[in-house]
C-alpha cells in the first residue's frame, strides 16, 4: 500500500493555533504583513456563470465559484500541489485500482451537518448518471472509474459505479485501469460532494442563496444574475480560523474597457487587461499589471458533424484556413499580453508535455499563405467559386477583434466571404453544443495538468468535442496514454494527427494578463491552472 505523507498534514494542523492569534493581532501569520481592516475582495467577470451547481457547472468562472463554496477530495496550493481538502490523505493499493480516502470528522456543511463518504458517492453518482445531464458527464469516463462508462451508457445503474462509502469517513474508489493522475482529477468540481436531503427537497433551485448548503470557506449570501454575486467566510468551514478574506463580490462587466476604467476608480481589485493594452500598462503601473502562463488554449472548431458544411468537410479547405491565420500578428498586435502563438492544440504550460515539432511552425507566413493558396485551388474554390461560411463567437471585445482579424486575414489572402455573430455565454454554449454553427470560437483550459486534458477534448466521445471530429487511430492513442508509462510519443503522435487532419485551429496559448492591485496577497501566479482558492488570498493595509 502506498500512503500519503502525514507530517505535512501535521504541519498544517499545528499551525492553526498560531494562525489564529497573529490573524488576532492584524497581521499575516507567515509573512507578518499588516493586514487591511476591510477583508473584501472584488473582482470582475465577463460573463454571468454556467451554474452554481458542482455537478452542472461547466465553465471557469463558475468553477471558481464551486471551489469556494464547495471542498473536494483535494485542493490545490498556490504552486499547483496537491494539498489536503476533505481528505487528509489517501492509500493506493498495491495494483494501482482502488484509492482509499481518509476524510477530516471536523469537515461539516454549512447547517451544521457533517461532510461524510456518503455526500461524495451520492454526487459523483449523480456526475455520472445520465438523467442529471451533467455537461461533465464525460469527466466521470476520463477518470476510468469501475463501470464509469457503463453508468454513463446509461447500461447500468448509478449504484453500479466503483465509489463506496466504506463508513462516514472514508471514501473508496475502484478503477477499471490505472491512472497515474487520478488524484489530481479529485481537484476538479464535478467531483465536489453535493447534499442529498437540499438537492431532493429544492430540485434546480437548491443553488438559490436561500436554500444553498455548502461545505466550503465560503456561502452564498447574495446571487443577481448577469450583475453581482457575493460570497462571505463559511463560520463552519473546519478551517475556518485560518480564513482572512472575509468577503469575495464578483461583478459581472461584459464591456473590458469599462471594467478597465472601474478598476482605475478602485472599485475593482482584479480585472483582465483590454487587448492590445497591457505594454502601456505595464509601463504605467508595473506593480499591477502581470502576465503569467497558463494551462489554456484558444482556437477555432470546425463543425464536422452532418450539419456542418460541405466545404469544412474537405481537410485542404481545413488547413488552407489555418495556414492563412498569421498568429503574430494577433498575439503581438491585438492581444499583446504575453499570449504564445499556437500551432499545437496543447499549451506547452503543461507538465511534462514538449510540443512536437509541426511543419505549419517552421514555414514562414508567406510560405504558409502561399500554401493556403494552392490547397484552397485544390479543393474547388477561388474568384469565381469563393469560400464563404458563418462563424461565431461568445460576447467579449477581445474575442470580436480576433474574429474580425481572422475574417479579413481569409478574405485578403483567400478570398473568403466570412459572416461574424456574436452570443451572449450561456447561448453561445448551447449553440455550439448542438453543432448549431459552422466555425465557433473555442477555449479551453485544463481540468488537471498534463496532456489529456487537452488531447481528451477532442476524443470521438468527448462530451466537449463540439465539431464531432472523429479519427478511431486518435482514439486509440488516448486510451493507450491512460495506461502508459512513457506518453511523450504517444502525445506527439496525437498532435501530429490533429495537424494533418486540422479539425480546430490552434490560435495562441493564455496567459494570465490582469490588473490586480498591490493589497492583494498571495495570487497564485505560479498555478498555471489558475486554480485559486479565495480562503489562500488576504488583502494588505494600504
Amino acid at each position: 500500500m502506498k500512503h500519503t505523507p502525514k507530517l505535512a498534514l501535521a504541519a498544517l494542523l499545528s499551525g492553526t493555533f498560531l494562525s489564529g492569534a497573529a490573524l488576532a493581532a492584524g497581521t499575516h501569520p507567515e509573512t507578518g504583513e499588516q493586514l487591511a481592516d476591510d477583508q473584501t475582495f472584488t473582482y470582475r467577470v465577463l460573463d454571468e456563470l454556467s451554474s452554481l451547481d458542482p455537478q452542472i457547472v461547466e465553465d471557469v468562472i463558475g468553477s471558481e465559484f464551486a471551489r469556494d463554496l464547495f471542498e473536494g477530495l483535494m485542493s490545490q496550493d498556490e504552486d499547483g500541489n496537491l494539498v489536503p481538502g476533505v481528505a487528509t490523505d489517501y492509500d493506493v493499493s498495491d495494483d494501482k485500482l482502488t484509492y482509499t480516502f481518509h476524510l477530516r470528522p471536523e469537515a461539516v456543511w454549512s447547517n451544521g451537518d457533517p461532510v461524510t463518504a456518503s455526500d461524495f458517492v451520492f454526487a459523483w453518482r449523480r456526475a455520472a448518471d445520465p438523467e442529471t445531464a451533467s455537461p461533465y458527464q464525460w469527466y466521470m469516463g476520463l477518470m476510468s472509474i469501475a463501470n464509469g462508462e457503463e453508468v454513463i451508457a446509461g447500461d447500468l445503474p448509478p449504484e453500479e459505479l466503483g465509489v463506496r462509502a466504506v463508513d462516514d469517513h472514508t471514501f473508496e474508489v475502484t478503477l477499471s485501469s490505472p491512472l497515474p493522475y487520478f488524484p489530481q482529477m479529485t481537484t476538479h468540481a464535478t467531483t465536489f460532494p453535493a447534499p442529498q436531503a437540499v438537492i431532493e427537497e429544492h430540485g434546480k433551485e437548491w443553488t438559490r442563496p436561500e436554500n444553498i448548503v455548502s461545505n466550503g470557506a465560503y456561502v452564498l449570501e447574495e446571487h443577481l444574475p448577469n450583475e453581482r454575486s457575493t460570497r462571505v467566510r463559511n463560520e463552519m468551514y473546519w478551517d475556518n480560523e485560518n480564513t482572512i478574506l472575509d468577503k469575495v463580490v464578483t461583478l459581472v462587466i461584459n464591456d473590458e474597457n469599462v471594467a478597465l476604467t472601474r478598476y482605475m476608480a478602485g472599485e475593482l481589485d482584479r480585472t483582465e487587461v483590454p487587448a492590445g493594452q497591457f505594454p502601456r500598462l505595464k509601463e504605467e503601473y508595473p506593480d499591477e499589471a502581470i502576465s503569467f502562463p497558463r494551462l489554456c488554449n484558444y482556437y477555432y472548431t470546425f463543425n464536422l458533424s452532418d450539419s456542418g458544411p460541405e466545404a469544412f468537410k474537405d481537410v485542404n479547405v481545413r488547413k488552407a484556413l489555418a495556414l492563412a491565420v498569421d498568429r503574430k500578428i494577433i498575439t503581438e498586435n491585438i492581444m499583446a499580453g504575453g499570449q504564445p502563438e499556437a500551432y499545437t492544440f496543447t499549451p506547452e504550460a503543461v507538465a511534462g508535455f514538449t510540443p512536437p515539432t509541426v511543419e505549419m511552425a517552421e514555414m514562414t507566413q508567406a510560405e504558409r499563405d502561399e500554401m493556403a493558396r494552392e490547397l484552397l485551388a485544390e479543393a474547388g474554390y477561388g474568384p469565381d467559386n469563393p469560400l464563404s461560411f458563418d462563424m461565431v463567437y461568445n460576447t467579449s471585445e477581445a474575442h470580436q477583434k480576433v474574429a474580425v482579424a481572422l475574417s479579413q486575414m481569409w478574405k485578403q489572402k483567400l478570398g473568403a466571404e466570412v459572416e461574424l455573430a456574436n452570443m451572449e455565454w450561456k447561448v453561445f454554449l448551447e449553440e455550439r453544443g448542438n453543432q448549431n454553427f459552422e466555425l465557433a470560437r473555442g477555449a479551453w483550459c485544463g481540468d488537471y495538468n498534463e496532456a489529456s486534458t487537452f488531447l481528451d477534448l477532442l476524443d470521438s466521445d468527448s462530451g466537449y468535442n463540439d465539431g464531432k471530429y472523429s479519427n478511431e487511430e486518435y482514439d486509440a492513442l488516448l486510451e493507450k496514454a491512460k495506461t502508459a508509462g512513457d506518453t511523450t510519443d504517444l502525445y506527439t503522435s496525437a498532435e501530429q494527427i490533429l495537424a494533418a487532419d486540422m479539425p480546430v485551429i490552434p490560435i495562441y496559448h493564455y496567459a494570465g494578463v490582469y490588473m490586480l492591485d498591490s493589497d492583494v496577497g498571495n495570487w497564485p501566479v505560479n498555478n498555471v491552472e489558475q486554480n485559486w482558492y479565495s480562503k489562500n488570498l488576504y488583502k494588505i493595509a494600504e
